[in-house]
Order: C-alpha cells, then structure tokens, then sequence
C-alpha cells in the first residue's frame, strides 16, 4: 500500500480531517471522523457498514498497523504525518495517532429494517437519547446481545457523533439502524411488525424479568431525567428494572445492557 507524506497541515488532501472538533459541531455532510486502533479495526472489517473514505496516522503507528492497513481497499487513501503535523490539522492533541474519514451507510426506513429481521429479533428503539456517552453505550450492548438493529427517533443525537463512535467501540458502524424517526410512529411501525414493545420506565408495575423471551422484542429507551413521555409509554408495555434501597434510577446505557441480557439470553 502506497503511503502519502503529508508535511503542511493546510495540505487540501486532508481536508476533512481538519479542525475536528468544530466539524463534530457543524457536520460533516455524510461523514464521519474516528479514531483509534480499535474501531479502525471494525471499520476496514467485514461487518462494518461504512465505507472509509481516507485515512490519516502517525507515521510512528504504520508499521503495527500494517496488518489492519492490509485491508484497506487498494483506493483509499493513506496520509501519514509526523505528531506535530498530525496535532495541527487535528486542532488538538492526538494521543491516539489514527484517524478515519468514513462515510455513513445509507439511511434506512423503519419498514425496510424491521423486515430483514427473522422471527425472534430483539432490536432497540431510543427516543430523545442526547447524550454522546449514552449513545456510544446503547449500540456497544447492541451489538454485544446480539441486537438485530437500533432505531432513534429525531430527538436522539447523531450516533456517528466521534465520541458516540469512540465510546461504542465501533460498534455504531456495524449495527443496521433507522434514524431521524417519529417516536409515537416508530412505535406503531413495530407494533404493526409483530414486536412485542416494552418501555423502561421506573414507574412500571411489571418487572423486566416477568417478560418472556422469544418472538421479536423491541425495548424502547428513554434519557435520564425526564424519562419516556406519557404518549409513548402509553402504546407500549411498562415494564422495570427493581432496584434495592427506593432507588429507582439507572443510567440508560446500564439500563439497556440488562434489558437485552434478559431478552437473548438462552436457558
């Protein structure tokens, strides 16, 4: 594989690679910037669903790389740069050295993703999921259970978010998802699809583990602090997570990581 020298920081090859945190704000228009060795390893895998489109490194790191680099198709570029060069166009340290500009996979509707699913699907359905640290959680137990995809409302943030990437170990790109979603709709859509639908919510009567495992299973996800709403745990079936001493809250990446232990494990 061909390596490409960058010395000058305002080279344009590199271009999106540059500034990233005020990009991480502003968008990046269908891509995405990540980092790190391991979900650089996700992204040039098998069962990653995103395209890389460059990718920028320490010249320090290419020779343990090589074997991840080896994957990498014949056509996508590979800029490498000195520490310094590399913290200039990054606009902050880069501890890490490994950079990726990937492109997202293409957007799915609701109906296409429900029905790629066989007959005992668990998926996660988020609604209003603001928190990049939550986001990256979520789609790490995702695919850690086995969940067949995520699905977020319009008020979730973006999961391809480079925190949100970082935190889920790359798991956001290799897990099929629909975004950008109605949630009263969302809930309709699976419900219309065979799903069984439970909210997490505290206030609920039923507790997780009394809900049987089998059939396709949807368990929706609301943020800390305000919870689901009324309308959308209305259409679904309450159930909680019983916790000791009058507590009654759990951080919603925790939250789901049992909920979809409960739901695929087998006896």
């Amino acid at each position: 594989m061909a390596l490409i020298r960058i010395d000058d920081p305002d080279d344009p090859r590199i271009a999106g690679f540059r500034d990233i945190r005020e990009r991480d704000l502003t968008g990046r228009q269908g891509l995405f910037v990540a980092e790190g060795e391991v979900v650089l390893n996700v992204l040039l895998s098998d069962r990653s669903l995103c395209r890389p489109v460059a990718l920028l490194l320490d010249s320090k790191r290419v020779e343990g790389l090589a074997a991840v680099l080896a994957r990498a198709a014949s056509d996508t570029p590979v800029y490498v740069a000195e520490q310094s060069v590399l913290d200039s166009i990054a606009g902050f340290h880069l501890h890490r050295g490994i950079l990726a500009l990937g492109e997202k996979p293409p957007a799915l509707a609701l109906e296409t993703c429900l029905d790629a699913m066989g007959p005992d699907a668990v998926v996660v359905a988020a609604c209003g999921i603001g928190n990049h640290d939550n986001m990256g959680g979520i789609f790490r137990n995702a695919a850690a259970f086995g969940a067949a995809a995520v699905l977020l409302d319009g008020r979730c943030c973006d999961p391809f978010y480079r925190k949100a990437i970082r935190v889920s170990v790359g798991a956001v790109l290799r897990t099929p998802m629909a975004t950008g979603l109605d949630a009263l709709d969302m809930i309709d859509g699976l419900g219309a699809a065979g799903f069984e639908v439970a909210a997490l919510t505290p206030g609920a009567s039923d507790a997780l583990e009394s809900l049987p495992r089998g059939g396709r299973i949807a368990v929706v996800l609301g943020p800390e602090g305000p919870g689901l709403s009324a309308a959308v745990i209305g259409r679904c079936r309450p159930v909680g997570i019983p916790m000791s001493g009058g507590f009654d809250s759990l951080n919603v990446s925790a939250a789901s990581g049992i909920a979809l232990h409960h739901f695929t494990r087998r006896a």
